[in-house]
């Protein structure tokens, strides 16, 4: 057996390292993920169905066909505002706070 046969044999066999640190901020990212999930799911399903029936056929009594197109578009307006909302929450989980003490 050559030297990287042996070293490869030995990372091998090594135990696996431990992630118990950083448990809460998978836990978090996780909570995360699964709060936006649900956002996806039901934000536009649920503003689709509501303003086709309350605002477009409701108040501005327009036709059903009408009503498709428009609600379409709230909808397809919910899915990019929760997107853009997770990318933020995404982009500013890692960084630290922004704390008003001393600064050298």
């Amino acid at each position: 057996m050559d030297a990287s046969t042996r070293t490869s044999l030995n990372a091998a066999a090594a135990p696996a390292p431990e992630f118990r640190g950083n448990e809460s901020s998978l836990v978090s990212a996780l909570k995360t993920l699964l709060f936006f999930t649900f956002l996806m799911v039901t934000l536009p399903i649920g503003l689709y169905f509501a303003s086709k029936a309350y605002v477009f056929e409701g108040t501005m009594k327009m036709s059903s066909s009408d009503s498709y197109f428009y609600a379409a578009i709230v909808a397809v307006l919910a899915v990019h505002v929760v997107l853009a909302l997770f990318v933020y929450v995404a982009w500013n989980e890692g960084s630290p706070p922004k704390g008003k003490g001393k600064h050298d």
